[in-house]
């Protein structure tokens, strides 16, 4: 009794430093300490320090540039992704449940897929111009094949055993779809949407660096013609926090809502 009142103890003295960790706030102080200790060997131009980066972010925020980017990719990141999460989705639960589909465009996906977005800038700016419509093309084609490739996988490993036992039970092959298939490749989709938002925000920022006006990416792209590299880092600091609580706003929605499906937070 009493060794296991001393482990006990001794497991909730973890408990504080454990949850502190798990937020991930120890991580980014280790981050800011090495990029202060590295600033203080360079000068501003070179490698801004953390204090000069959170000046520039509030010179940004005080004339309203930061907000006007930040809006502008975000808008079409979420075009993007959306456009790409709604059209994969389906095709990909058609062409993982049927193998005739699957035997067509496999080897289509398999030859796509491995082009990147920024490989086709110049023809998407042909094709639909230099406004936004251009960008948020290169996104959807950025996230559509991660969203595709892990809805066909989980349809694909879904287990067969649990479909033959619907079968058996009278259910049709619709249903079986709907009642077991498209449950069970749930945590798939969901890996697949996080991934495809993690793409958008990759192509969006190397598009607004070549074609872009506004943005994020042009912001970064921009401070080199004013030697204002605290801006460029002003602009990858808010990329980061952006991107990080994107995604940590989907994994609490997945964990939230399709924890019945089997999505755990990673």
């Amino acid at each position: 009794m009493a060794s296991q009142k001393a482990n006990t103890k001794k497991t909730g003295s973890w408990d504080l430093p454990l949850k502190v960790i798990k937020t991930g706030i120890v991580s980014w102080l280790i981050v800011f300490l090495f990029w202060g200790l590295g600033s203080l060997q360079y000068d501003e131009i070179f490698l801004p320090s953390p204090a000069e980066t959170w000046a520039a972010i509030r010179e940004l925020v005080s004339n309203g540039t930061l907000w006007a980017d930040i809006a502008a990719s975000v808008s079409r990141v979420l075009k993007g992704w959306g456009l790409a999460v709604v059209i994969a989705v389906p095709i990909g639960l058609v062409v993982g449940h049927f193998k005739p589909f699957r035997w067509i465009i496999e080897p289509i996906l398999s030859l796509f897929r491995f082009i990147p977005a920024i490989a086709l800038t110049s023809l998407f700016l042909m094709w639909f111009g230099v406004d936004d419509t251009s960008k948020v093309a290169l996104i959807l084609y950025a996230a559509f094949f991660q969203v595709l490739v892990n809805t066909i996988a989980g349809v694909v490993a879904t287990d067969h055993s649990l479909m033959e036992a619907a079968s058996c039970m009278g259910a049709s092959r619709l249903r079986v779809f709907f009642t077991v298939v498209l449950p069970s490749a749930v945590p798939n989709i969901f890996t697949g949407i996080r991934l495809g938002l993690s793409s958008s925000i990759i192509c969006v920022i190397a598009a607004e660096m070549l074609v872009g006006n506004d943005g994020l990416g042009y912001l970064i792209q921009s401070s080199k013609m004013y030697y204002k590299t605290a801006w460029a880092f002003a602009g990858i600091v808010t990329l980061a926090l952006i991107g990080f609580v994107a995604d940590r706003l989907l994994q609490l929605f997945g964990c939230t809502f399709l924890k019945h499906f089997g999505v755990r937070k990673a």
